[in-house]
This record gives structure tokens, sequence and C-alpha cells, in this order.
């Protein structure tokens, strides 16, 4: 498969501070790829390298095969949609979509042709002639998504475009983004810090850290398999229950709690005895009649209940252990009831305590 956008020993420092560090990263192309992580980690920092709007301090960048390291941000073939709409508010939708166009002098029919198919894509034709001023923060940001669509671009970047939106409208843009993607099979990169945009919309997610990635793989394998204790616990709302124990000839130990890791796939085919973390997703532990098919058998004391509607959070002490269950909506618990629970560790995260790296 070709690479769309190569990034090879990538460094950016402002001073003394290291905010990328080594970074090497290769983006297929037509693959959505997110970059997801908390403040400060450094996604919105390699999206401005890749787009042109930062200088690298070490490494190189290349897309389509071109190294664009020093190129400026118009001889790219890239388009960009930030987080603010940053549209002209004297100028109307059309106005607005056609600018860059125009100052690059395209043909007046070739400018028409793109407009009108970017406003069909992103179903904003009754709004062309009306100012930024009159619309809502949903039709504004289509808007803005639709100037980086008529630029007729290899590879789109996003910085958190839906991050000023209310949360209905972030769904419905989100299913909007989707489905563009899907229809135009560009490459789109993608920031955010928000895990649900991430899982919903990636092929692969790159995790990072600290101006490092963490994990870069499908959302699925970053839910199942995280590679290490930092990713367990970023992904997943509830994050992962975490018990800090003792791996013995293949069985967890913590308290008198013994749990055979039968089934567990290991990283090493025989990993020695040591200090680890187990990690237990929420929903992946079992409730109700399920429970008396599982070896692993528990109770615990719930300490608190939420009803989320379509599912219960149960807040619980496992041991003296805090514990969280995810439960089906109509489960009737209550605060002070003794439940019991069944746990399969096939589906658990094991975790060296010491390295923090799936075991």
């Amino acid at each position: 498969m070709s690479h769309s956008v190569e990034i090879k020993k990538l460094d950016l420092e402002f001073g003394p501070v290291k905010v990328l560090q080594n970074l090497d990263l290769n983006i297929n192309e037509g693959e959505f790829l997110v970059l997801l992580g908390s403040s400060g980690c450094g996604k919105s920092t390699l999206l401005n390298c890749i787009a042109g709007l930062l200088e690298v301090t070490d490494g190189q960048i290349f897309i389509k095969g071109n190294n664009v390291t020093w190129a400026e941000p118009s001889e790219r073939g890239i388009g960009m949609v930030f987080q603010s709409y940053a549209l002209y508010p004297q100028m109307t939708v059309r106005g607005n979509l056609s600018f860059g166009l125009k100052n690059a002098k395209v043909p007046k029919a070739e400018i028409d042709k793109r407009v009108a198919r970017a406003a069909e894509i992103l179903q904003i034709e009754p709004l062309l002639d009306r100012k930024p001023g009159a619309l809502s923060g949903g039709q504004r940001q289509r808007v803005a998504i639709g100037r980086a669509l008529v630029r007729d671009v290899d590879v789109f970047l996003f910085d958190e475009p839906l991050s000023n939106l209310d949360a209905k409208l972030r769904v419905d843009l989100r299913v909007e983004l989707k489905r563009l993607h899907n229809q135009l099979q560009n490459t789109m990169i993608y920031v955010t810090h928000d895990q649900v945009e991430a899982m919903t919309l990636a092929d692969r997610i790159a995790i990072m850290k600290g101006g490092k990635i963490m994990q870069l793989s499908s959302p699925d394998e970053i839910y199942n398999k995280p590679r290490n204790l930092y990713v367990a616990d970023f992904i997943g709302s509830p994050s992962m229950n975490f018990l800090e124990g003792h791996l013995e000839g293949g069985t967890f130990k913590v308290d008198d709690m013994v749990m055979p890791m039968d089934g567990y796939e290991f990283v090493e085919a025989q990993p020695s005895d040591r200090p680890v973390v187990i990690g237990i997703r929420p929903e992946h532990v079992v409730t109700g009649e399920l429970v008396k098919n599982l070896p692993l058998q528990y109770q615990v004391d719930i300490d608190l209940v939420e009803p989320m509607g379509s599912d219960t959070l149960v807040y619980a002490k496992l041991g003296k252990h805090p514990f969280r269950i995810r439960m089906d909506g109509q489960a009737v618990v209550k605060a002070g009831q003794t439940l019991e629970i069944g746990i399969d560790t096939s589906r658990a995260s094991l975790f060296d305590k010491a390295t923090e790296d799936r075991l």
C-alpha cells in the first residue's frame, strides 16, 4: 500500500522544550488517521508541522512522495480545517468557498463547478447566498470544511473541527465527516482529544503523549489490546479497572483473590513471575444469569449507581479495591446492595508494573 504522508525522525523544539521527539509516522493512501491525546501531547503541533505552519527542528515530511519539509503550506497539496471557523464575515458562503480559488486564478467555470459540488456534498446549497453571521455553528463548520474541499487536494487536515459545537451537532457532523471520507476516499488526518470521535472515525488511531506516539493501531486493537498502561487508562469511559498484584506461573494474585489467566494471549511465550497490573473494562464484567458460566465469581459491594439510560454504571468495591461495572440500562441495582459478578480473564489486559508495557 502506498503512503500518502510519511514523517521521518521528526523533531520540534521551542527553545529548550522538546515538543516532538524522533517521531516516525506513515499514513496510507486514503486512510482516516486520528491523532488522539490530552492537551499538550503534541497532536496539534504535529498537524501544524504537516501543514507547514510550523518549521521543524529536524527530520523530514513527505506528501505523495514529495519532500515538503521546507515547502510553503500552499505548495503542499493540503486542505486544512481549524477549530475556529475563520470565515470572512463580510462575504457570503459562496464568496468564502471561492475566495482561495479566485486568488489562485482558477477559471470561473471551474470555481462554480467545485463550489456547487462541495455545497452538494455538505448539504449547504440553500446557504450559499447567506453570510456567516446568519448561520448556526454547525453550518459554519460545514462551510469551513467546504473551503478545504473545493481546493481539490490529496490530504485533508482537521484540527479539532467539532469541539466548538454542542453535543448533538457534534454527533451529526461526525457522521457527515465519516460519510464524506467514504465518498471522497482522500487521506484525512484528524486531531482530537475526544476518544469517541477517534474510535468512530478512524481507520487507525495514533495515541500521543509527551510528543511521542504511544500506540498506532486500529480502534479495535487499541480498545482490546492496549500496548501500555497509559493507553489502557486513556481509552474507555469509564476507564479500565486496575488491580495491582503479582503474576505467578501464569496466574494473577492480589490479596486473597487468585485469577488463572487461562485463554489470555501473552505477548511473550513464557512471562516470568513479577509484579503486574491487571486491567478489566467495566463493560467486560459479567453480571446476571451468565455469571454461573464463568469460573471466576466474586461478590462486590455497591457504593453508587449512575443510571445513563442505555446502560447503568455501578461503582463498587471488589475486596478493598474500587471497581466499576457497566450494566444494562434496565438493571435494577441500588447502593448498599451486594452484586455477584463474573470475570473472564481472557478479555483482561496485563501490564508489567515496572515498564507499564503489555504482557
